[in-house]
């Protein structure tokens, strides 16, 4: 996708300036018409002129920019606004500049006679939920049910996105602290002690002699330190992205303490709230399993996930393979199969999402009441450290006072 830079006249005469990237010039003068503007020049831009930014590194949109997006389509559709205008005015409005070029986009290749799926699916920041989801609103003339519905659900997931968020910020700023007060410690603290201790001439301790030279480490060697980390980083996201280590990580995540029952429940409740969003717009069974196991995290709940969809072809029920891959609580395979028996699975699944969302939220509390004495444990025992180094050669300078 190439940057093209633009001037173009306004509403109010004005002429204003900017870049924008589209696959082609024709699409960027599109794109600028479709702002309210009258393209004066647009020129595509090289490695000289073209504007510095960081938009490469800006955020994409989350789930709460598209539960915005959403609700924002729904009140424009139920107030008799056509779709081009809608998408004309979310383009405005949203916040999320990814998220908001990408509306634009669509705009010009819905005014070019494509239909809104089609035009979705060609940006790649688009849900593949929300576009199968739209797809079976335009089929079925509900559009704004299809986006009332996602809205719901994006507001569902952006709260329990939230919570385990909200859980993660204590101990994260607690370790950030820990580190500072360390660092400041062995940087500022320590040498003054060790040159006081030089001056005395007294064999140290050895807690004090290790403490000392991780101080004078830290102090030469600073950049060593970061390259270390900086390589165990991208060692880790490497590793993180092969097949085998998603695999591994997929079962550290399954497998421990506090974490593990977190990971599950929260994809019980991904599981049951998207499963039932997409069946109730009407989507076969089959369809809508392969979508929302692109939405689960934990690849090992995935691929379980992706092997239901290949049984459910051979006309096995869902909840039979729910129930053989043994990933799942009884009660997601027991709630599914009455579902199942009922006719009204949708109605049953976001009945289970419902408990899974409460549950996930208990799940997150007793995570962050587990750690924070955890944290404490270890906290104390680095400071506790620390002290020791500094108070075992006074003890040791008494101790020769008083046998004096």
């Amino acid at each position: 996708m190439a940057s093209f830079a633009y001037e173009a006249i306004n509403k109010k005469g004005a002429t204003v300036k900017g870049s924008i990237e589209a696959d082609n010039i024709d699409k960027a003068q599109a794109m600028v018409k479709a702002q309210e503007l009258i393209p004066v020049s647009v020129k595509e831009q090289d490695a000289l002129t073209k504007d510095i930014n960081l938009s490469g590194l800006s955020k994409g949109p989350d789930a709460r920019a598209f539960a915005i997006f959403c609700r924002q389509f729904v009140s424009m559709a139920q107030a008799g606004v056509s779709l081009i205008d809608s998408l004309n005015m979310l383009g405005d409005q949203t916040e999320n500049k990814k998220l908001r070029d990408a509306i634009r986009e669509i705009q010009v290749d819905v005014e070019k006679g494509e239909s809104l799926t089609v035009a979705m699916r060609k940006q790649k920041l688009m849900p593949s939920l929300l576009c199968s989801m739209v797809e079976a609103g335009e089929a079925s003339g509900s559009l704004d049910i299809a986006f009332d519905r996602m809205g719901t659900h994006f507001e569902k997931d952006a709260r329990l996105k939230a919570l385990v968020k909200k859980a993660m910020i204590y101990p994260v700023i607690v370790i950030i602290v820990a580190i500072a007060v360390v660092i400041v410690m062995l940087r500022m603290v320590i040498p003054t002690f060790a040159d006081m201790f030089t001056d005395m001439d007294m064999e140290l301790p050895a807690i004090t002699q290790g403490v000392i030279k991780l101080s004078d480490f830290i102090g030469e060697k600073w950049y060593v330190i970061i390259a270390v980390v900086a390589v165990v980083v991208i060692a880790f996201r490497s590793f993180a992205k092969s097949a085998y280590g998603e695999m591994v990580i997929a079962k550290i995540g399954l497998k421990a303490p506090l974490i593990g029952n977190l990971t599950i429940k929260s994809a019980c409740a991904q599981l049951a709230r998207t499963l039932s969003t997409l069946l109730a717009a009407g989507l076969p069974l089959v369809d809508a399993v392969g979508i929302t196991a692109d939405t689960i995290g934990n690849k090992i709940m995935r691929d379980a996930l992706t092997a239901a969809k290949d049984e459910i072809i051979q006309g096995t029920p869902l909840s039979v393979p729910l129930k053989q891959c043994g990933l799942f609580p009884p009660m997601v395979y027991q709630m599914t199969r009455i579902g199942e028996e009922a006719g009204d699975i949708e109605g049953l699944l976001e009945k289970l999402a419902d408990y899974y969302d409460e549950e996930v939220e208990n799940a997150t509390q007793s995570l962050t009441a587990a750690m924070e004495p955890m944290i404490i444990i270890v906290l104390a025992g680095i400071v506790g450290t620390l002290i020791g180094a500094v108070l075992a050669p006074m003890a040791k300078m008494y101790e020769g006072l008083d046998n004096l």
